[in-house]
C-alpha cells in the first residue's frame, strides 16, 4: 500500500462517511489473520499500517521470561535487552518479522476490507433510511414475481409485497408503478429487507393523511380503521374543531379527496362515519348506511343490542355480513342486529331464523 492508498481512504471518509481511523483499524485485523494464513504462523503478531505513508508492518509479540520454553510466544530477557535495555520479565517485546512478499497480500487484504465495509455502510445508510419509514406509505416499480412474492424497487433497495398482502381485486405486472405501505423493515445478513403490504389497514390511513389536509394538519384525527381490503372499508374520523366537519372533510368537494382514495384501491368501497365517546352514537354511525332505530350497550361485555327498521336490516347486515362485520372491528363492540318486528315479537320464528344476526369483533 502507499500515500495513493491512504488518499483513497481520505476520499472514501469524505463521500461514504466511514471514518478512516476504522477503515485502517479493519485492515489492521484482516492482515493479521492474513499474515497467520499465509505463513503458517502460529505467533502472536500486531500489524501496523503507516497512517502517512501506507508503509505496512508485521511485529511478532514475545514475552520477555529468564527461561523461553516456546521461542514463537516467548524471548529470553538477555535477547530482549539487546533490542531495548529497558525490558523487564513479564514485559511484551515486539520483533519486526514483516516477510518480504507481504506488500501483495496487504494490497489485496486491503482492497477486500475496504470494499466489504463499503458495502457493510450503505446497508446500513439504507436501514436508517427506510427502518424511519416504517409504517408510511412508499411508491415504486413492480419488477417480477414469484410463487410467494412481489417484488418491488423502491430505488435504494427491492422491497418484498408477499402475495397474501395484494387486494383480491388486482394483479400487477413488470414496470407497473404501486404505492404500497411498509410493513417492516428487517436486517438481514444479505441487506436490510423491507416488506410492504396493499391489504394493511395503516395504507387506508396515509392516504387519508396525504388526500385530506385537516388530517395530516391534526385538525381532523382518523380514531379508527376496519378494512376488508379490495371491498370494502369503514373509517371513524374526529373534529377538535367544531367549524370542522370531519366526514365532509374526508370527502371532500363533490367527493374529489375520498374518490381519489377509491381509484388508488381499485373500487374499494369506504364508508365515512363520525367517530363518538358515546358508544350508542359511535355503533349506531358505524352501521352507516343503515338507519338505526335504538342501540342498547352492555358496557361490561361490550355488546351492543342494535334496532333497525325491518326494510334496513339486510342493508344493516351487509352482504355477507359484510356491513356488521365492519362495525365491529371499526368500534370493537360486539354487535347484535335485529330488526322492530324481530325486537317486537311480531315476526315468524322463520324470519327470525333467517334474519337475526350477531357478529363480534
Amino acid at each position: 500500500m502507499n500515500t495513493d492508498f491512504m488518499d483513497a481512504l481520505e476520499q472514501i471518509e469524505r463521500e461514504k462517511g466511514i471514518a478512516k481511523e476504522i477503515l485502517i483499524e479493519a485492515i489492521e485485523a484482516a492482515l493479521i489473520s492474513g499474515y497467520k494464513r499465509n505463513f503458517n504462523s502460529a505467533q502472536n503478531v500486531r500489524v501496523d499500517v503507516n497512517r502517512h505513508t501506507g508503509l505496512v508492518k508485521v511485529y511478532a509479540r514475545k514475552t520477555v521470561v529468564e527461561d523461553p520454553t516456546d521461542p514463537r510466544l516467548e524471548i529470553s530477557l538477555d535477547a530482549a535487552e539487546q533490542i531495548d535495555p529497558g525490558f523487564q520479565i513479564g514485559d511484551i517485546a515486539e520483533i519486526e518479522v514483516t516477510p518480504r512478499d507481504f506488500g501483495r497480500i496487504a494490497a489485496q487484504t486491503a482492497k477486500q476490507v475496504v470494499t466489504q465495509r463499503i458495502r457493510e455502510a450503505e446497508r446500513g445508510l439504507i436501514y436508517t433510511a427506510f427502518v424511519d419509514r416504517e409504517h408510511d406509505i412508499v411508491t415504486g416499480i413492480v419488477q417480477r414475481q414469484d410463487s410467494r412474492f412481489y417484488y418491488v424497487d423502491l430505488g435504494k433497495v427491492e422491497a418484498v409485497m408477499p402475495l397474501n398482502e395484494v387486494m383480491p381485486t388486482e394483479k400487477f405486472k413488470h414496470n407497473d408503478r404501486v404505492k404500497a405501505y411498509i410493513t417492516k423493515v428487517e436486517k438481514t445478513t444479505k441487506g436490510p429487507q423491507v416488506m410492504v403490504s396493499r391489504t394493511h389497514p395503516g395504507l387506508l390511513k396515509r392516504l387519508f393523511e396525504l388526500e385530506v389536509p385537516e388530517i395530516y394538519e391534526g385538525v381532523v384525527e382518523l380514531k379508527s380503521v376496519a378494512r376488508e381490503a379490495g371491498y370494502r372499508s369503514k373509517i371513524a374520523v374526529f373534529s377538535r374543531n367544531e367549524d370542522v366537519d370531519p366526514v365532509g372533510a374526508c370527502v371532500g368537494p363533490r367527493g374529489m379527496r375520498v374518490q381519489t382514495i377509491v381509484n388508488e384501491l381499485k373500487g374499494e368501497k369506504i364508508d365515512i362515519v363520525k367517530w363518538s365517546e358515546d358508544p350508542v352514537e359511535l355503533v349506531a354511525n358505524s352501521l352507516s348506511p343503515s338507519k338505526v332505530v335504538s342501540v342498547d350497550v352492555d358496557e361490561e361485555n361490550k355488546v351492543a343490542r342494535v334496532v333497525v327498521p325491518d326494510y334496513q336490516l339486510s342493508l344493516a347486515i351487509g352482504k355477507e355480513g359484510q356491513n356488521a362485520r365492519l362495525a365491529a372491528k371499526l368500534t370493537g363492540w360486539k354487535i347484535d342486529i335485529k330488526s322492530e318486528s324481530q325486537a317486537n315479537g311480531t315476526s315468524s320464528d322463520e324470519q327470525v331464523r333467517d334474519a337475526a344476526y350477531e357478529v363480534q369483533e
